[in-house]
């Protein structure tokens, strides 16, 4: 049994993230193993459902999948789990595109594509029957969208409570409420909630939210919700769960400075055949032995002295580069392998210098969201004129590249149709652009595949 529940909000702001997290530590504290997820291309807020539930949580987004891949993405993470919760993004019908029905990549698409009991979550700070109007609202904005139970969050008190519970005329199940708890709030930065590294005391915070959760909260109703679903069944697995094709190993920067990555990519990089070796920028003096390298993002900006100071590591990633073996970097890859990044107070630090750019961090938010990426040559993930689609968030720019050299000609996000980004130099490809490689399932085995060659390459000229 598929056993899953989607915690929504009305809008963003409502105490989402932190009910789920709460939700998802009191279950596991009950013994049960839980399974995260995240609607929307969002990193940060996957990286606190890992920390809490020992399970690496999933990006579900429906403008970068299919929807039958979004099935095998949740079943390959899920099966052998209790429940899985899956977090939403934003409002619940808020997505790419507007109109009547759910937005492309809302938490509503989600909830209909796994067929999953929503329950939805509300700022009940100064308003009482209204508060009903707003549910009514929300069931019959699309009756495909079932939403099964409620949670109140800036209750006043239990008279509060029950103001609005008798306003709703319809039957739907009330979880609990949840008082108004300053200490509970979690922080927030430029990328939205401050990530797990950077949390002080994130074990207590966890366990106190936990305790706080299971007072207010019924988890039993939950469960029972959750287990009342059927079973998500697919014809054939066609991107996750293929058979390995190659015997390789992939380094994967992992440490406080990068952390931002689509697990579904590490799991099928694995299952093609390609070992993920995880090293720290930050720590590891020089690279493992491996045969190509991914650096995704993060806030590299927030480690510049500990990552200038690395000489070690720089110069390990300077070598491996100039054996002509492949890398890939996204967003924070992409500033660490520049010449320089600059921080917000005008500090200067030097990075690997194998993009030849410099790179600013700004107080202006300089790309967000969704993308479809032309590849302007043949690289290390696609051919020439292949697309793909991605997503970009940053605050920082990068300057000093030719246009020769860009990687990609992107339309959509924040920006001009057919603007030019990226570098692409050899097997080197670094991007701002942030890929889930089920978008494109060819670009994972291109990857390994073009891996392999080189290797067999440079074995043969050793061997001479």
């Amino acid at each position: 049994m598929n056993s899953r529940i989607l915690i929504a909000g009305t809008k963003s702001g409502v105490g989402k993230t932190t009910i789920t997290i709460g939700l998802m530590s009191a279950l596991k504290d009950k013994g049960k193993n839980v399974q995260p997820f995240k609607v929307g291309p969002d990193y940060i807020d996957p990286g606190f459902h890992t920390k809490v539930t020992g399970n690496r949580s999933r990006n579900l987004d429906s403008y970068l999948l299919e929807p039958k891949t979004i099935k095998e993405s949740f079943l390959n993470a899920s099966t052998k789990k209790d429940i899985s919760i899956i977090e939403g993004v934003m409002g619940l019908y808020d997505g790419k595109h507007g109109g009547k029905e759910s937005g492309a990549g809302s938490s509503a698409e989600i909830a209909k594509i796994l067929d999953t009991p929503v329950i939805l979550v509300l700022d009940a700070g100064k308003m009482a029957q209204s508060a009903g109007a707003m549910i009514k609202g929300y069931r019959e904005y699309d009756k495909q969208v079932n939403i099964a139970g409620v949670i109140l969050n800036n209750v006043a008190s239990e008279r509060h409570y029950q103001m609005i519970k008798n306003s709703v005329k319809k039957d739907i199940e009330f979880l609990g409420h949840l008082p108004w708890n300053e200490e509970l709030e979690l922080p927030e930065r430029h990328l939205g909630l401050v990530p797990t590294y950077e949390s002080e005391d994130l074990d207590q915070y966890i366990q106190e939210l936990s305790r706080y959760i299971s007072k207010h909260i019924d988890l039993k109703l939950l469960m029972e919700i959750a287990e009342n679903t059927k079973d998500i069944d697919i014809d054939s697995w066609s991107v996750y769960r293929q058979k390995p094709k190659y015997n390789l190993k992939v380094g994967v920067a992992f440490d406080e400075a990068f952390n931002f990555y689509y697990y579904d990519n590490l799991d099928i990089l694995e299952e093609l055949g390609g070992e993920i070796k995880e090293f720290s920028p930050i720590n590891d003096e020089k690279l493992p032995e491996v045969d190509a390298l991914y650096i995704g993002g993060g806030f590299p900006e927030t480690f510049l002295p500990e990552l200038e100071q690395n000489k070690k590591m720089k110069e390990s990633i300077r070598e491996f580069h100039q054996k002509n073996k492949p890398i890939y970097a996204e967003c924070g890859g992409l500033a660490y392998l520049s010449n320089e990044i600059t921080d917000f107070d005008g500090a200067k630090y030097n990075m690997v210098g194998i993009v030849p750019g410099e790179v600013s961090m700004t107080d202006e938010l300089q790309a967000m969201g969704y993308v479809e990426a032309l590849a302007t040559e043949n690289n290390i993930l696609m051919n020439k004129n292949e697309k793909t689609k991605g997503h970009e968030f940053h605050y920082s720019k990068i300057e000093g590249l030719k246009k020769k050299n860009s990687s990609y000609i992107l339309k959509g996000g924040k920006g001009a149709d057919g603007r030019h980004e990226g570098y692409i130099e050899k097997n080197l490809l670094a991007s701002y652009v942030h890929l889930h490689f089920a978008t494109n399932p060819k670009i994972p085995g291109n990857f390994l595949k073009k891996t392999s060659e080189i290797k067999k390459q440079q074995n043969n000229q050793a061997s001479k």
